[in-house]
């Protein structure tokens, strides 16, 4: 059961189930429009093009399509509105007006955009913050890294700081391009599909698909279920996911054997 304060608890929603999603005809890619491109918003202090490639690797391996990054996009000349937040004291930036932006910008074999900014964003006045936000039909979408910044809530950057600003980037960035699959929330399973309210619950919920999510997503895009838990399991190992790894590896024992599965994974990790 949600606690106070949590998605559901807040959000009441009755959930989509495969037959719902199908019923809704969501968008699909085509041989026209089949690219999914990352757009970088304003400057990233804290980040590299370095993250942005990986970023670029996990959402070609999740969604299995071709993944590209655009130039960054400078704000300061667009009509973009504003608000400082009275919790914070840190500017935030409005949702919609990026993804206004975004819907003049898509470049014609783009099935969609997400952009990444490190501004905090609001969604209406009425909402402290959204992580993230996308559209279910327009086929844009934007979130933030800032709130997963410890610097941001005045902590110092640990150790692993890097990885694990990597690991909460990969969850919101698929989360938020599976809506513009058509995939409305999770309430069947732990989901990467899961409405998060703070950064707790943000981080309570798993990298990998329910079954139903699962169905939904092969269904738009045709992909082969085996070889894309192959290059999942690749990524998580290269960037030292080991859980989420562990966790490809036994779905892939399920659907294919133990033997098999060793055998398909062995020597995935590059160096």
């Amino acid at each position: 059961m949600p606690k106070r304060g949590d998605w559901l608890a807040e959000h009441p929603e009755s959930g989509q189930s495969f037959e719902d999603f199908a019923r809704a005809k969501p968008n699909r890619p085509d041989k026209y429009r089949s690219k999914i491109y990352l757009q970088p918003l304003g400057e990233f202090p804290v980040l590299n093009m370095p993250l942005v490639e990986r970023l670029k690797q996990y959402a070609s391996a999740y969604f299995a399509l071709d993944v590209q990054a655009l130039p960054i996009l400078n704000l300061s000349d667009k009509n973009i509105t504003t608000r400082v937040n009275t919790f914070t004291g840190n500017r935030q930036i409005l949702t919609g007006d990026v993804l206004a932006i975004l819907k003049k910008t898509l470049p014609k074999d783009g099935f969609c955009v997400m952009a990444i900014t490190m501004e905090d964003l609001y969604p209406e006045p009425s909402w402290n913050f959204v992580f993230g936000q996308a559209s279910l039909r327009e086929r844009v979408g934007v979130y933030s890294f800032v709130r997963y910044d410890p610097a941001f809530y005045g902590e110092k950057r640990g150790e692993n700081y890097g990885n694990i600003l990597l690991w909460r980037s990969c969850k919101v960035l698929v989360h938020e391009i599976a809506h513009m699959f058509g995939l409305t929330h999770c309430i069947y399973f732990k989901c990467a599909l899961n409405g998060s309210n703070h950064l707790k619950e943000s981080d309570s919920r798993p990298m990998h698909l329910c079954p139903v999510c699962l169905r939904k997503l092969q269904y738009s895009t045709g992909f082969d279920v085996v070889s894309r838990y192959c290059n999942l399991f690749r990524f998580y190992r290269n960037v030292d996911f080991d859980d989420e790894a562990r966790w490809v590896a036994t779905r892939l024992e399920r659907i294919i054997g133990a033997d098999a599965a060793r055998e398909t994974l062995k020597g995935t990790k590059q160096k």
